[in-house]
């Protein structure tokens, strides 16, 4: 079964300055290894006068590729700890890029990934998060007396109707979260008494932005 997973819907940027360096973290979704490549070549001409553009990236319902760098810094200073941000938050389908520019202070290797991590979080306080959740969509054919049953069943369940038809029968459309599919099923045949068809499509998900529901 599908599970659910965070990705970034929408990029952000957040700074952060430690002891006169400036670390700026830009955010934005990726799908693929490419995107991320191209995302980080693009911030890199856009910043190309800073000493460092340190990134992490991970890309993948289950994490299939994932990568980091510390761009000249200290070995396991930057891009790892930036890693761990995108881990812990459980995010996916994700790039950042922190650029900093010196401000002439040694942080040392703790101070390091303190900032690297730090600048990330607001990178991601900028940016908008989104549960991505697995679901259906059961197409019911019913006759006009099951309607209002399928409403209120709908209702009760907290369920989303995509779209109704009215012909010489009743065609609605609905979305169930993937969990819930089984259950739903059984409570429209025994409501309807058998006598609705059913039909329940591939799964694919979608995801509530507050009251607006997005399908991906």
């Amino acid at each position: 079964m599908p599970e659910p997973y965070r990705i970034c819907y929408q990029g952000g940027q957040g700074e952060i300055v430690e002891k006169k360096s400036r670390f700026i973290a830009n955010v934005r979704p990726v799908k693929t290894e490419e995107e991320a490549i191209a995302f980080i070549e693009e911030t890199k001409k856009q910043y190309w006068d800073a000493r460092h553009n340190c990134y992490a990236y991970v890309c993948g319902e289950r994490n299939q590729q994932m990568k980091c760098s510390d761009d000249g810094e200290p070995s396991q200073t930057a891009g790892r700890p930036m890693l761990d941000v995108l881990l812990g938050e459980g995010l996916h389908d994700v790039c950042v890029v922190v650029t900093r520019y010196f401000g002439g202070t040694l942080l040392g290797t703790g101070g390091l990934v303190r900032a690297y991590s730090q600048a990330v979080k607001e990178g991601l306080a900028a940016s908008h998060i989104l549960e991505k959740l697995p679901g259906r969509k059961l197409t019911v054919t019913s006759d006009y007396t099951a309607i209002g049953k399928l409403q209120y069943l709908s209702a009760q369940a907290g369920l989303t109707i995509l779209d109704t038809q009215y012909t010489d029968q009743v065609v609605t459309t609905l979305l169930v979260p993937e969990s819930q599919v089984p259950s739903i099923t059984t409570q429209i045949t025994e409501s309807t008494n058998g006598t609705a068809n059913i039909q329940c499509s591939d799964p694919f998900y979608y995801g509530l932005d507050g009251k607006k529901l997005i399908l991906f």
